[in-house]
Order: structure tokens, then C-alpha cells, then sequence
């Protein structure tokens, strides 16, 4: 009786323990592309849309975002579905960050220096979150060509890593916008076009995330 009595009490305690250390998992999205290809625009689409509330400041500036910038418990529906994640945006990815492209913006060179300084922390800041992300969302600018812009390592690092991730053509509200150029660049993933800024094609957006992850 002492031992069946002692087993039971045994059993009980490690299912407490079990129920207080078992922490549901955080979902994290993240938003990837090259500088000014509109990431803060669209995760500032996406809190307003679910949450009232934009997430980051944007402007014409490269490097705006210069630190990662998160928000918590997004939640998008769809048909009965629903995904609650943590939102991630992250500064645009780059290869050389030249200080004197911020001069042409009429910064002093001291300031222009020190942006070049942050932008280039946040890049390496960018790439050591891959690790944390459960699905990527590489936004680009279909505008531009679409091979000048995706750092194919990152792509690749996330193949390997079987993370999710979506290629976002964005800014298809402009004359100029090409997301079929986008598609012919990377046949091997899902690409869909839309516009961050005027709200084009974002539910189709949330479907296709809804589906993928």
C-alpha cells in the first residue's frame, strides 16, 4: 500500500511539474528582403489590420530599421482558421553599407557614419534570428529586378533549416511592378504579388500563410 500510495504521489507530482514547465511554443514570423523593399510597410498593414495598431516608423531613408522590431500575439482569420504568431520585422538585408548614401539625404557625415554603423549591426542582428523564425515572409520590391535583390545564402539557409517561407512581390500598386519577373526568378517557390501600401492582395496574403505554416 506504502509503495502503490508513494507511486501515485510520485506520478502526481511529476505531472505538476510537467503542466508548470510545459510552455506552448511561440510562433514566429519574420519579415526578410533588402532595404526599402517595404517589410515595415507590411508588417505595419498587418497590426493595423488585426491588432488597430501600426508597428514601425517608415520612411524614404534606407535603413529606417535599423533594429529588430517585434509584436506580440498577431492573430489572422480565415474561413474558421485562425494563427496567432509573433510578428518580427528586420532591417533590410545588404551587403555593403556605404555612409556617404546617407548624405544624399542631407545628413551630416557624422550621423551618416553612425547609421552605417547601426544599419550594419542590424544586419547581422537579421541573420542570427533566422534560427528563431517558424516561417519567413522575403518581401521584395517587383519593381526592381528580383536577383539583384535576394541574398541567395539566406534563401538557402532557410531550405536547410525546413522553414517555411513565402516570397512577397510587393508594391504591385506601381506602374512599373513586375511579380511575373519575380515567379520566373525563383520557379521553385511560392511567390504572390501584392501592395503593403494599399492593402492589394494582403488577404490572399494571410490564406497563403494560414495554408503554409
Amino acid at each position: 500500500m506504502v509503495v502503490k500510495h508513494f507511486r501515485r504521489l510520485k506520478n502526481r507530482l511529476a505531472s505538476a511539474i510537467r503542466k508548470v514547465f510545459k510552455k506552448k511554443k511561440e510562433i514566429k514570423i519574420g519579415l526578410y528582403g533588402p532595404v526599402n523593399s517595404g517589410k515595415t510597410t507590411l508588417a505595419n498593414r498587418i497590426c493595423v489590420d488585426w491588432l488597430g495598431e501600426e508597428l514601425g516608423k517608415v520612411t524614404s531613408i534606407p535603413h529606417e530599421t535599423r533594429e529588430i522590431q517585434m509584436k506580440e500575439k498577431v492573430t489572422i482569420k480565415d474561413n474558421g482558421r485562425s494563427l496567432t504568431f509573433n510578428l518580427v520585422d528586420t532591417p533590410g538585408i545588404a551587403t555593403k553599407i556605404d555612409f556617404e548614401d546617407f548624405l544624399k539625404f542631407g545628413m551630416k557625415r557624422k550621423e551618416a557614419k553612425e547609421r552605417a554603423k547601426e544599419a550594419t549591426r542590424g544586419v547581422i542582428e537579421s541573420i542570427k534570428w533566422l534560427d528563431k523564425m517558424d516561417m519567413v515572409l522575403v518581401v521584395l520590391d517587383s519593381t526592381r529586378s528580383p536577383i539583384n535583390q535576394v541574398n541567395i545564402t539566406i534563401l538557402g539557409n532557410l531550405d536547410a533549416r525546413n522553414i517555411p517561407l513565402l516570397i512577397v512581390s510587393n508594391k504591385v500598386d506601381l506602374k512599373s511592378s513586375s511579380t511575373s519577373r519575380v515567379r520566373t526568378a525563383f520557379p521553385g517557390y511560392d511567390v504572390i504579388g501584392i501592395s503593403a501600401k494599399t492593402g492589394a492582395m494582403v488577404n490572399e496574403l494571410y490564406k497563403m500563410v494560414l495554408k503554409k505554416i
